[in-house]
């Protein structure tokens, strides 16, 4: 019988968290706050992002049979079917937090962005660079329903940045099982530089502003860059796997740095809240760990 761990670990629970800055990162950018209903629209990612995460088990059951035997439909603790269950509702609760939240300008951009989680795990992760595309995308347009359809000229920049970081992470994920390359982990911490810098660039301000945008830059870098650093020496699968999971765990700082580069300082305080609960969950001893990849 399946338990309520289980499907934790199905869904990825500790990755849910790093999702949960896209729509807060796209509201700030289009100079939206996310208050009152709106404030909805990062469950609303969460569960898409969960759901894509079941859909992604049932989709690669076969080849996790071989490889990831551990994992929750392999090893019998989920069947297929309720993976696809549970990928569909959360889908589909999804979309109506989508609707409620954001009304029909979010839910013009959520819809597309279900439909690319879907393609994703069913048919372009199949195809390296095209999946890694596909999957930038998705996090681009998560990023996009925060500013909603009206205001997505805004929050292009903010898109970009975070679609660029996931397609880097998505490469890197690609060698989790039997390594990667050096050129491909050295493109991917080339990009975290880019990144950086891109976060910097045209940044302009008084000190309280600028120092709380300059900490965040630096903790999204100082997360992520040494594992790829150290992938791109020895581009075996263990340090595959951990600069995949660090680069996982530097969307939040992203995030944050985003909103403090457009002004708005609470909803990088949140974000900070998140990330630390992120290092609690992360840091506890005893219990079954989840992996976020």
């Amino acid at each position: 019988m399946s338990t309520f761990g289980d499907y934790v670990e199905l869904v990825r629970a500790p990755a849910i968290l790093t999702v949960l800055g896209d729509t807060a990162a796209g509201a700030a950018a289009s100079g939206r706050l996310l208050r009152g209903r709106r404030l909805g629209l990062p469950l609303a990612s969460a569960c898409l992002y969960a759901g894509g995460m079941a859909l992604n088990d049932y989709a690669d059951r076969d080849v996790d049979a071989r490889e990831r035997p551990e994992r929750p439909i392999p090893s019998g603790r989920i069947s297929a079917r309720r993976a696809l269950g549970t990928a569909s509702a959360l889908t589909a609760a999804g979309l109506g937090l989508c609707a409620l939240a954001g009304g029909r300008g979010a839910l013009a951009i959520g819809i597309p962005l279900a439909a690319s989680i879907w393609t994703y795990d069913l048919a372009a992760k199949k195809h390296a660079l095209i999946g890694a595309a596909s999957m930038g995308s998705c996090r681009a347009l998560d990023v996009l329903m925060g500013a909603g359809a009206g205001h997505v000229r805004q929050a292009l920049g903010a898109a970009g940045i975070m679609g660029g970081h996931t397609v880097a992470v998505t490469l890197l994920s690609q060698g989790e099982v039997e390594g990667t390359d050096a050129a491909t982990a050295s493109g991917v911490a080339a990009t975290t530089g880019l990144l950086t810098a891109a976060l910097m660039a045209g940044s302009a301000g008084p000190p309280a502003r600028m120092l709380p945008m300059l900490a965040a830059t630096a903790a999204y870098a100082v997360r992520c860059a040494p594992a790829q650093l150290r992938a791109a020496r020895n581009p075996v699968a263990h340090n595959a796997l951990e600069a995949t999971k660090a680069g996982i765990r530097a969307m939040v700082p992203l995030q944050t740095a985003l909103a403090l580069r457009y002004g708005h300082p609470a909803a990088a305080g949140a974000l900070v809240a998140v990330d630390v609960v992120g290092r609690v969950l992360r840091s506890r001893p005893g219990g079954r760990k989840v992996s976020e990849s």
